[in-house]
């Protein structure tokens, strides 16, 4: 018996050996396979709303998604953070429901509702089982057309965003999140934090969020997209009923100025928060990107990929090769206008400097080393994957598609999104970092303790501005409080 148990233990041997062993090279991913969606029903009422419905009828599940095609880019120099309160405040209260009750009565249809604004957008989405959408759609209709904005609610969300304000200042990567904004694009709509500062927050009153929804709550600023288990008849019928009496004012749209104007002259600079007690430096690497509509999105959207995500260079080379930080990435943000691409990492202060140039050294190494088959096909099945998990679910497909929409891009593009990554090769990567992610040109900004690496910093870029922290502004692209008069 002894010797049956050791001959099995010497066979066994090598198969435990092998599964506790990691594969030195993972194997490449499989080929992506093609996304193919029905054909969108796509109208327009005649008050102007775009109503787009996908069928899909494999579960019982529908979300109806209301986009205006403004968001934090329309608020006034003074009062930032008005479209994400307006947009916040939809479902605090009609005049027929109070907030309770419109919580109370989304909760008995088993359903969810939000509502938000980011750059270029406010929605509010509600998801529900496809037998409640009739109750469903006409609570999400009265929240967009007929929100009260009651002073409680106003006062209520203020203190909220106030605190919310003040934990932000208080992280280093928020302020240099903030302040990259503003470096980038300064004085221009994209340069002050959509979420407000603490100076506009106490300034906005219930009649600037009044004044706001009147003006952009509109129908032909709208889209209407509906996506799951309905047709395209019940779905324009309920439409119709829910907001095909929404007036369509008289007054013509607000002409808005280019996001990017003031910000776009404004790169190289080099600028230091200091924060004597961050417990860590914050460092980004921030400058403009592309908007939505370039014909180099699909080559910028992989270059980033290569860049960013765990196996991405930024976190093999910052934190896998050097153990620098606990992770390190970028986005490019594709907006309306020109929108910002960030680099960035979180470091002891003592290798603040070190990592901004290994940020700086990995974006130029992208031009003159571009990635091998091996490393980029990863990278895209990375975006694929992501691409297809947000599609999954139906209010993924609405939000997916109210982007196209909101962007005047084909909804097609849904079908070709994977073909079009696939086909993005080494030498258009090679192209776009060396064309559209000039590390020369880009803007530095560090947050923590200045006293840890400002002399390192200082000997390669003479030109540093040190703001103390108590002096930043975050409402001027000066990025400083003025002094007060004698």
């Amino acid at each position: 018996m002894k010797r049956l148990l050791f001959s099995l233990s010497v066979l066994l041997l090598p198969i435990l050996v092998n599964a506790q062993t990691p594969q030195a090279t993972p194997p490449l991913p499989a080929p992506p396979r093609a996304a193919t969606l029905p054909k969108p029903f796509d109208q327009t009422l005649p008050n102007g709303l775009r109503v787009i419905v996908i069928e899909r009828r494999e579960n019982p599940l529908i979300a109806a998604q209301v986009v205006v095609k403004n968001g934090g880019e329309v608020d006034p120099p003074e009062l930032a953070g008005l479209a994400d309160m307006t947009a916040n405040l939809l479902t605090k209260g009609t005049q027929t429901r109070d907030a309770i009750q419109i919580a109370q009565q989304i909760e008995s249809l088993g359903g969810s509702l939000e509502s938000a604004a980011r750059w270029d957008i406010s929605f509010a989405t509600v998801g529900v089982m496809s037998d409640k959408i009739p109750q469903a759609m006409e609570i999400l209709a009265d929240v967009v057309r007929r929100p009260t904005f009651k002073s409680e609610e106003v006062e209520r969300l203020r203190q909220q965003s106030l605190d919310s304000i003040t934990l932000s200042l208080g992280d280093p990567g928020s302020i240099a999140r903030f302040v990259a904004a503003r470096v980038v694009f300064g004085d221009s709509p994209y340069g002050h934090p959509v979420s407000g500062t603490t100076e506009s927050m106490t300034r906005i009153t219930g009649a600037d969020i009044a004044k706001m929804h009147s003006r952009y709550y509109r129908p032909d600023n709208a889209i209407l997209i509906i996506v799951g288990d309905t047709n395209a008849k019940d779905a324009l019928a309920l439409a119709t009923k829910h907001f095909g009496d929404w007036q369509k004012p008289t007054t013509p749209m607000p002409t808005l100025s280019a996001a990017t104007e003031s910000g776009a002259s404004k790169q190289g600079r080099v600028v230091v928060i200091d924060k004597p007690d961050a417990g860590q430096a914050a460092v980004y690497l921030a400058r403009t990107g592309i908007n939505r509509k370039d014909a180099d999105y699909f080559r910028g959207i992989v270059s980033n990929s290569v860049l960013s995500g765990y196996s991405g260079r930024l976190n093999q080379e910052i934190r896998i090769k050097r153990g620098l930080s606990y992770g390190a990435g970028s986005t490019l943000d594709a907006r309306r206008e020109v929108g910002p691409f960030v680099a960035s990492a979180q470091t002891k202060n003592e290798s603040g400097a070190v990592v901004a140039d290994l940020l700086l050294g990995e974006i130029s190494r992208l031009s003159s080393s571009p990635p091998a088959d091996a490393e980029l096909t990863p990278r895209k099945a990375v975006l694929v994957g992501n691409f297809s998990r947000n599609l999954e679910t139906t209010t993924g497909l609405a939000t997916a598609v109210a982007s196209l929409a909101l962007f005047e891009l084909g909804l097609d593009e849904i079908n070709r999104y994977i073909n079009n990554v696939q086909s993005i090769t080494t030498a258009d990567i090679q192209k776009f970092a060396g064309t559209r992610l000039d590390a020369k040109t880009s803007n530095i900004i560090i947050v923590g303790n200045a006293k840890a690496f400002l002399p390192e910093l200082q000997k390669k870029y003479p030109n540093v501005e040190v703001i103390p922290v108590s002096e930043l502004d975050l409402n001027t692209a000066l990025l400083r409080k003025k002094k007060p008069q004698m």
